[in-house]
Order: C-alpha cells, then sequence, then structure tokens
C-alpha cells in the first residue's frame, strides 16, 4: 500500500507539477508579496487559497512562492477538487474544479439571513441601477463597478431573489463553482478557446482523455474589477519566477541569449 502511494507520488511529479501552466506567474509586474506560513494562492490572491500540507515522503500538495505568495507548483493538482458537473460539449477525460464557494465566507448566509426574499425587501430583476452602498466592504469597487464598461450592474449576473445564485441572460441560475456557464453568454470566442483548452489552465495528466484540473474564470480574473483600474487588464499579472535550478551541477539554457533575435 505504501509503495503504492510513493509510485502515485512521483507519477504526479512526473506529469502533473510539469504540466502546470502558471498563471499565477504571468507576465508583468506587481508588488510582491510575503505569504502567510503554508498558506499560498493558486491563480489570484484573495480568491484561491491553499494551505500547503504533506501528502507523502518529502511532497506537499504545493510549493509556495516566498517571493509572490503564489504557488509555484502543484504536487497533487486534484486536492480538495470536485466533479466539474454538465458541459454543452462533450469531454475527453475527466474534468474536475476546486470549489469556490468554499473560498466565499459569507456564501452559506447571503441567501438566508441577508437577502432571504422578505427583508430586505427583494429588487425587481429589471431595477434601474443604483450605487451599492451597502456592499463597499465586500466589493471594493462597488461604487464605481468596471465590469462591461458601465453597461451592465449587480443584477445582470447575480440572481435577484436567490443571492447566493448566479443568473444568466436567459433566467437560469448558475452556481458559483461554474461561473463559465454566466460568462461565456457575453464572451463567446473567449470560452469557446477555454473551452478548447486554449485559454486558461489545466493541471493534471497529459493523455487527452486523462483527468485533469481545470481553472474556471473566476480563479484568474476579478469579476468586478476586470479592468485593474488604469492597466485596463482583466488579469492583475505578477513578475515571473526566475527558472528553477536544474540538478547535478546542470547549467539552465539561456534563452535571451539572442537578445530577441
Amino acid at each position: 500500500m505504501q509503495a503504492n502511494k510513493r509510485v502515485h507520488a512521483d507519477m504526479i511529479m512526473k506529469t502533473g507539477i510539469r504540466i502546470a501552466a502558471l498563471c499565477a506567474l504571468g507576465l508583468g509586474t506587481m508588488p510582491a508579496v510575503q505569504a502567510a506560513d503554508g498558506e499560498c494562492f493558486e491563480s489570484r490572491d484573495g480568491a484561491s487559497k491553499v494551505v500547503q500540507k504533506e501528502i507523502g515522503e518529502n511532497l506537499k500538495n504545493v510549493e509556495c512562492s516566498d517571493t509572490t505568495g503564489a504557488v509555484l507548483w502543484w504536487g497533487d493538482p486534484y486536492d480538495g477538487t470536485q466533479p466539474m458537473g454538465d458541459m454543452p460539449v462533450e469531454i475527453e477525460g475527466e474534468a474536475v474544479v476546486k470549489s469556490r464557494t468554499a473560498q466565499l465566507n459569507l456564501y452559506p448566509v447571503c441567501g438566508v439571513a441577508c437577502h432571504n426574499g422578505s427583508f430586505p425587501a427583494p429588487v425587481e430583476a429589471d431595477a434601474p441601477p443604483r450605487k451599492l452602498t451597502m456592499h463597499m466592504d465586500l466589493v471594493p469597487d462597488s461604487m464605481n463597478l468596471q465590469h462591461g464598461n458601465g453597461g451592465i450592474w449587480c443584477l445582470d449576473c447575480h440572481d435577484a431573489k436567490t443571492r447566493n445564485k448566479l443568473v444568466d441572460n436567459a433566467g437560469n441560475l448558475v452556481d458559483f463553482n461554474q461561473p463559465q456557464q454566466l460568462c461565456g453568454k457575453c464572451h463567446g470566442q473567449v470560452y469557446r478557446r477555454w473551452r478548447e483548452g486554449l485559454h486558461g489552465k489545466r493541471i493534471g495528466e497529459w493523455a487527452a482523455d486523462g483527468k485533469k484540473r481545470w481553472f474556471v474564470c473566476t480563479e484568474c480574473h476579478n469579476p468586478h474589477d476586470v479592468q485593474q483600474g488604469e492597466r485596463k487588464s482583466g488579469f492583475a499579472q505578477i513578475t515571473p519566477e526566475p527558472a528553477p535550478k536544474l540538478p547535478k551541477n546542470m547549467d539552465n539554457a539561456d534563452h535571451e541569449r539572442h537578445h530577441g533575435h
């Protein structure tokens, strides 16, 4: 049994870790953030916290960066995941996602203790947009939402009655763990590229029919501040980490030696 666990861990090291496309370590610059001991984020600070833990001999579920506070690599790409659910197209292999609702502290009560259908008074879905003065502590940009360049507001995405659900343009309720079902209604081209593996990130097995963890839209993009202030970019990028050191005194290839030629 212990031998099987060791073999499984070695397989993860050779497949899942290498395939990890580090979107958390993208291009551009951002102030360095020191991670708390044993804690880091996967794709966007504040959206995908993960606690480091031992999963095998000298193997952790994730390795955290001391520079940015982001995940450097995954020892277990499936830790804390669940089946992705229905998709409009057939997917080869097994697709899993990490629960978003588990990261939202007020999710269990927002549709019960608050917005319970009677108090406060429900807002009609076609009500005119208004300033969200009651949610400034939850949404820092609530007084100046950037999504849709001012053309949409909260109830275009959040259901007017069931506040712990999203809602698409046809009135269908959408789970917070499946935001692509909502985002894809407006961002069709990006959604198709994500679905085909050309946009976003997946980690796991190399085989086309293997098990993979899919990262959904809100793990990389903040839906309330998609413009990222003056940068006009939908993704808060951070400085890339340097290349890892190779074993046995091997030299890393100098990919910059051609100076762009």
